[in-house]
């Protein structure tokens, strides 16, 4: 069998395309009115420093603005609600996107929840958990959200298939749970505490792995025919999946890297522009 590489490179390049028409389109309709995202860094790490300057290229990329907002280490969770607050009330920004983790002394929580809904475009509040989780309308979690779009693009039916979702975290494994269900599978979620976890995996017509452990997820775990979605990344360009020996027999995998990594940046900016369009079209 040759399984079907769920190219989420190929697929982000292809939306990028499709986005930068719309935004020029937008602009053209609006008097040059653009969407932005506004992102906020607390503290210096070098890796979310990172992550916060490839979302701004994928703003820059299809002619949409991003308003970059950096904190002190030592920022307070108040100072960081306020700032949260001005972006609220501030008409021209769409989008907020508040990088994770902040600093031990601040509630994260508290603050992802302070972002109003209409422009919560990485779908990180408990509101917009909730509504997804009941089918209203919300944006989705961006890396589940990214996976979803990305099987749909390569036309992987979901509808009646068993699911397991190995992974949950608030944002990557609960919401991926409740879309595959939304999407009419059988979902089964596992985590680190599952007993008999590899006759879980056993059964899944579609595994899903979000543990954040290297290779956690075997190989010989998995089924024939499967379809693999791996959204992890490890030193070393490996996932949360043992990959290499699953190539000639499964019926789809995403590669690491280059499957589900470029499909959640592409998320956030295709929902920060859907957020644009419904604010400026209805001025």
């Amino acid at each position: 069998m040759t399984a079907l590489v769920l190219d989420g490179k190929a697929i982000a390049k292809k939306t990028e395309q499709e986005l930068s028409q719309r935004v020029a389109k937008l602009k053209e309709q609006s008097g040059g009115q653009t969407p932005i995202l506004a992102t906020i860094l607390v503290g210096g790490d070098p890796a979310s420093a990172t992550y916060v300057k490839m979302k701004g290229n994928a703003c820059e990329r299809i002619g949409m603005d991003s308003l970059k907002v950096e904190l002190p280490e030592e920022t307070t969770t108040e100072e960081l609600l306020q700032e949260i607050n001005n972006l609220n009330n501030n008409p021209d920004v769409h989008g907020i996107l508040l990088q994770h983790p902040v600093p031990p002394q601040i509630d994260e929580r508290a603050c992802f929840d302070a972002i109003a809904l209409e422009k919560d475009v990485d779908g990180v509040t408990c509101l917009g958990f909730g509504r997804m989780s009941m089918g209203e309308d919300a944006y989705g979690c961006a890396t589940p959200k990214g996976i979803m779009r990305l099987l749909a693009a390569f036309d992987i039916e979901l509808s009646g298939k068993h699911a397991v979702v190995v992974g949950r975290s608030p944002i990557l494994g609960k919401p991926m749970a409740l879309m595959l269900l939304n999407a009419n599978a059988t979902v089964t979620i596992c985590h680190s505490r599952t007993q008999n976890l590899q006759e879980h995996i056993k059964q899944a017509d579609v595994i899903v792995g979000a543990v954040g452990k290297p290779e956690f997820i075997k190989a010989e775990w998995i089924k024939d025919g499967a379809v693999v979605v791996d959204a992890g990344y490890h030193p070393g360009g490996v996932g949360d999946i043992e990959l290499e020996p699953l190539k000639d027999r499964v019926a789809a995998y995403t590669p690491v890297p280059g499957g589900v990594g470029p499909m959640t940046i592409n998320t956030l900016i295709y929902q920060s522009v859907d957020s644009g369009e419904k604010k400026i079209t209805s001025q």
